[in-house]
């Protein structure tokens, strides 16, 4: 018999050689008719795999994240076999699964466009409908490279991979790839899909391999999730950051230097309103802000471990024959501050910040707007303590985090706990130890997190904060990364209590990461809506002719003197067009001065998005204003 243990504690005994979906038919009905896979001992398998002695097993459904993504991948495999009836001299690369969907690299001469989706989603549904099952098949890796041999993307997948044991997946008349898995049972298990786009991409994105066509589609649970989805994505496109920073004037790109952005005047009003909050709290929090020069020698990158593992993402120059690097990190020159002198436990924590301007070489392929650029600022920052302080500075690192990014209305969050790579520096026990303190100072806080096995960075495990935006898109913003490594690597030292050299811990640290990234997704968060603190022009005075401009002009000069950033609409437009100006350019507030006004010492105040307006005296919506800016408000309504 097989003891199972389910997640909830309890246990059953079942017959050795009983599958998971037999034990699913067994625990009741629903569980069985939801059910898409199993989790055996913590690794996800099909729910044909036979359970024998001591097992803990979950059933996973739709509802799970791993079901949600297994039925996507298996979407894929639908995909792959509907492209290769209609194209039959089509070549599977890979298909894998990617946030909110999945693509497949093909190889075909003959391109797909936008027309031929249709026809592909049409053999898809015919193929869901036929509830074909997904058959696993198992081989050596000897027999896989037999089996393939002449296919040179399959036996390269085959050669890439360290298991020794090579599986295949089947469905319906004969179609078969080569897959990890775990699959849905059958074709009938997968939802409600759409092919999205299809885009060119090379072979390991070496741009010297052939071009293939990579298929993009997403899938969901039901019809009303798809639709949706569908709308966010429509809503995204209308808040391209690109387009809105363009349309608000607020950065641009110029081919004299690709991947480098070019922040305007109005860009820098929100990056300095962003610069000075972000310093506020850090003094708050007990930082000094330091900065370190771009450009150091060669051998620092040596020593601090960067030229062995991220040279190929570095830039490199000459001065007097020497080597040099410009930094993409800036661990490496606090480093050379902090050996500027010597230091004491006492000093500890030492909590130094930088807004540090890095580059990194980039693909051409993969910049995007200011999401993805080779030249930006990180609001970094590093924390130097003893080994019993990690818990108590990890803690204050998550609740600083917090604090800065409920101020931007971001309050969904999610964490991940990354850990040792494959390329690292330093020894497993170093690595067991940061790890556990990390997992300590999440558990103080009982924050629920995900592990990411071997995503850490290359000299220390992390953790990394996901936010989710009003589109509900996640994005990767701040890290908490720490090291006994780098320290190590330049013999900093401090003097412990008995009066010995210690060395300390290094934490690494960056909440908004790329400012310019953060400033991308906040245009798309917000749609160019900016909250009032933020806004580059927080409020317009619009005269409704030229007979109200004298007290137009008193009101801008009370609004400069509060001080508001704004202006005064002296034009010869008639008052509608001036709000309709006013409101294209996404201004939180339009005060219409008239001969009323004068009289009243008061303003018209009209609100973005909002139809109706209201008329106060200028002192009141003054107190509000300033009131809205001092307390981070979202909401402009008064």
């Amino acid at each position: 018999m097989a003891k199972v243990t389910l997640p909830d504690g309890s246990t059953l005994e079942v017959s050795d050689g009983t599958t998971a979906k037999q034990l699913a038919q067994q625990i009741g009905p629903g569980l069985a008719k939801a059910a898409v896979a199993a989790k055996v001992n913590g690794e996800l398998v099909d729910l044909s795999k036979p359970l024998d002695g001591e097992t803990a097993v979950q059933i996973i459904t739709i509802k799970d994240d791993e079901g949600l993504e297994i039925m996507r991948h298996s979407c894929a495999h639908i995909m792959a076999e509907a492209i290769c009836s209609i194209w039959p001299g089509t070549k599977l690369v890979y298909g894998p699964t990617v946030e909110d969907g999945f693509y497949y690299d093909i190889d075909l001469d003959e391109p797909i466009r936008p027309v031929d989706f249709e026809r592909i989603e049409e053999k898809m549904r015919e193929i869901i409908k036929a509830d074909e099952l997904f058959v696993r098949k198992e081989m050596t890796k000897a027999e896989a490279l037999e089996k393939l041999a002449g296919d040179k993307y399959k036996t390269d997948n085959i050669k890439h991979t360290d298991s020794d044991v090579i599986s295949f997946y089947s469905h319906g008349d004969g179609f078969e790839d080569l897959c990890r898995g775990p699959h849905v049972p059958s074709t009938g298990k997968v939802g409600s899909f759409k092919i999205r786009s299809v885009a060119g991409a090379y072979w390991h994105g070496d741009p010297t391999q052939k071009m293939l066509q990579r298929v993009y589609g997403t899938a969901w649970p039901t019809q009303k999730e798809l639709d949706d989805y569908l709308r966010r994505l429509a809503e995204a496109k209308k808040r391209d950051h690109r387009v809105l920073g363009k349309q608000l004037d607020l950065f641009s790109f110029n081919e004299a230097g690709p991947g480098f952005a070019f922040i305007h005047s109005k860009g820098m009003i929100i990056w300095n309103a962003i610069v000075d909050f972000w310093r506020g709290v850090h003094d708050k929090y007990g930082y000094g802000e330091i900065s370190t020069p771009i450009i150091l020698n060669e051998q620092l990158w040596h020593k601090s471990g960067h030229w062995d593992n991220y040279k190929e993402n570095m830039y490199f120059t000459t001065v007097d024959d020497v080597g040099y690097a410009i930094k993409p990190m800036n661990c490496p020159g606090l480093c050379l501050i902090y050996k500027t002198g010597q230091h004491s436990y006492r000093e500890f924590p030492m909590r130094v910040a930088e807004l540090g301007l890095v580059h990194r070489h980039e693909a051409s392929g993969v910049m995007h707007g200011l999401f993805r650029v080779r030249q930006f600022t990180q609001d970094d920052a590093h924390i130097f303590c003893s080994p019993g302080q990690i818990e108590s500075e990890i803690i204050g690192v998550i609740e600083l985090t917090f604090e800065i990014y409920k101020a931007f209305g971001f309050e969904d969050f999610g964490i991940e706990l990354s850990t040792k790579p494959i390329k690292h520096i330093g020894s497993d026990e170093i690595w067991e130890t940061a790890t556990n303190a990390l997992k300590d100072a999440l558990a103080h806080k009982r924050i629920e997190y995900k592990i990411n096995e071997g995503d850490g960075a290359f000299y220390g495990p992390k953790i990394d904060f996901h936010i989710r935006d009003c589109l509900k898109r996640s994005w990767q913003l701040g890290t908490i990364q720490l090291d006994f490594s780098m320290p190590q690597r330049f013999g900093l030292v401090y003097t412990d209590k008995d009066n010995t050299e210690k060395t300390p811990v290094m934490i690494h640290r960056a909440v908004l990461g790329s400012f310019e990234r953060f400033i991308g997704i906040l245009i798309e968060h917000y749609g160019g809506s900016f909250p009032l603190w933020l806004s580059p022009e927080q409020v317009r005075v619009l005269p409704i002719s030229e007979k109200s401009n004298d007290y137009g002009k008193i009101i801008k000069n009370r609004l400069k003197d509060a001080p508001l950033r704004c202006s005064c609409d002296f034009s010869n437009e008639k008052i509608g067009a001036k709000i309709a100006k006013a409101h294209g350019e996404k201004l939180p507030y339009m005060l219409v001065v008239g001969p009323k006004e004068a009289q009243s010492n008061s303003v018209n105040v009209r609100i973005r998005g909002v139809k109706e307006n209201k008329t106060v005296e200028i002192d009141e919506f003054l107190r509000m204003a300033k009131s809205k800016i001092a307390d981070k408000k979202i909401d402009l309504a008064f």
